[in-house]
């Protein structure tokens, strides 16, 4: 098939990754690429991959200090308007709506072919405008349990299909290495938690290495850089190779959303390459951890969290890889979301043979 996939635009699509989202949609636009897709991804400058890709606009979440929010959103707009002027005259048979942006919903109507959504985040407005307008005629893929109930009084039970990762990616190591130690993995930013992280570490004695952008300077400067010493280590901004030497490293992991996390890929990560979790009970997390790879703690309770570091470094590696291998295989995403394709285009079809019998 010709695919068009409509990515956000807040950070390129290219390693080192700024998160999750970006690493899935790379993940899919290849993985449909390799299956023998011709792919299309709309996306930010800076993005790259094995697939033929539109750059429409600088990424909108790197913006200095000094651009408004207000030019942000019109500067985003402008693009969304350029990227669905392009999808609609494009020629392709299916369309997946990877962004977190109303504009691709609201004229998803001038489509001569479907379009899937997929729901990456717990509802939200502006794009809570372009999800209602599209209840009725468009399907929605949730990515989690959880994130599916939080959006069921709009859209009902929308099928859900967790994110995958490439398993050879993040490789599994049968034993840590070195001195036990911690892990945590991530954006730099008050809502994923990394300086609780650093706390529970501490709190249960274990030296703690992170890794991820420094997307917020001033939280960097509040609350990350007063806690640095020689327990604590920042390892930088990491492509995947090295991410998952270190991962595979660690005696243990963490993960600290202060949000309902509607996903969490970094445990599919974190477990693949067999290192046990200790984890905030939020969102989708208790979806993904159970009790033969991961602990859970109270949310933002550092002492409790503290308490499931100690319990989780002694959980089975071969457990954690197993758990991976049977949630997160980014084969078995990509065969849901074909599927998911194709009963879209029967639909379509089926519809089509409708209207010309009633118009006859």
């Amino acid at each position: 098939m010709k695919i068009a996939i409509i990515a956000h635009l807040k950070f390129p699509i290219a390693q080192p990754f700024s998160g999750g989202l970006e690493m899935h949609t790379h993940l899919l636009a290849s993985a449909l690429q390799a299956r023998g897709h011709d792919v299309t991804l709309y996306a930010s400058e800076g993005s790259q991959g094995d697939f033929r890709l539109v750059a429409v606009c600088p990424p909108t979440g790197c913006a200095f200090d000094d651009v408004s929010e207000a030019r942000i959103d019109a500067a985003e707009n402008s693009a969304y308007v350029r990227i669905m002027d392009a999808v609609v005259s494009g020629g392709y048979d299916f369309v997946h709506n990877n962004s977190l942006h109303f504009l691709p919903l609201l004229r998803a109507g001038e489509l001569a072919v479907p379009m899937v959504t997929a729901l990456h985040t717990p509802p939200f407005e502006p794009f809570v405008r372009g999800v209602r307008a599209r209840a009725r005629d468009m399907s929605f893929a949730a990515v989690s349990p959880s994130l599916a109930r939080e959006w069921h009084d709009l859209i009902g039970d929308p099928q859900v299909i967790g994110n995958g990762i490439d398993l050879t990616a993040f490789a599994y190591a049968a034993k840590p290495l070195g001195e036990p130690h911690a892990i945590w993995m991530g954006r730099l930013v008050p809502e994923k938690g990394p300086h609780l992280a650093i706390d529970a570490a501490r709190a249960a004695g274990l030296p703690l290495k992170f890794a991820g952008p420094r997307s917020n300077p001033a939280y960097w400067d509040n609350e990350i850089a007063p806690r640095l010493g020689e327990d604590v280590t920042y390892l930088g901004h990491l492509g995947h190779d090295a991410l998952a030497a270190h991962v595979a490293k660690a005696h243990v992991a963490l993960c600290t959303p202060r949000w309902e996390e509607p996903f969490g890929l970094v445990l599919a990560e974190f477990l693949a390459c067999g290192t046990p979790v200790a984890a905030f009970r939020r969102g989708a997390i208790p979806d993904i951890l159970d009790a033969s790879c991961g602990v859970l703690a109270a949310a933002d309770d550092v002492a409790d969290l503290g308490r499931a570091v100690k319990q989780a470094i002694g959980l089975s590696r071969a457990d954690c890889r197993r758990r991976a291998e049977q949630l997160f295989d980014a084969d078995t995403m990509t065969d849901q979301y074909e599927a998911l394709y194709a009963l879209e285009l029967q639909r379509a079809a089926n519809t089509a043979v409708a209207a010309r019998v009633s118009n006859a």
